[in-house]
């Protein structure tokens, strides 16, 4: 019973996170595994609570794993590494995040050319 209780608190926590940061956050995680959250806060534009957050909710639900790098004696340093589960959503949200600026992109070209006409009328 109370891991019914763990996935239901995990599901809130995960919905909470935005899907353009949750996409982003893998790919920079996949790209680089030794990146910091501080790193992530500054190329992402999101605060450095933000990302801790996401990183633990993203730990918890098992999309990313955290390893303390072993040869450095202050232990600060993690190495965060996408697990299957994690590749696997990372796709999705790719492709969601995709399609998203997709049709984000069509809709300025559209306003755009709605104003060139405009413009054009009135020279």
């Amino acid at each position: 019973m109370p891991k019914q209780k763990l996935k239901q608190k995990k599901t809130k926590k995960i919905q909470i996170i935005e899907p353009d940061i949750h996409y982003k956050v893998l790919d920079l995680i996949e790209e680089n595994p030794k990146i910091t959250q501080r790193e992530l806060s500054k190329k992402l534009g999101v605060s450095l609570g933000s990302i801790n957050f996401c990183m633990k909710a993203l730990i918890d639900v098992g999309h990313i794993k955290v390893e303390n790098f072993k040869k450095n004696p202050q232990k600060l340093n993690y190495l965060y590494l996408l697990t299957p589960q994690g590749i696997g959503v990372k796709s999705t949200l790719m492709i969601d995040f995709l399609k998203r600026k997709m049709s984000e992109y069509e809709a300025l070209k559209s306003e755009i050319d709605s104003i060139n006409k405009k413009i054009d009328k009135e020279l």
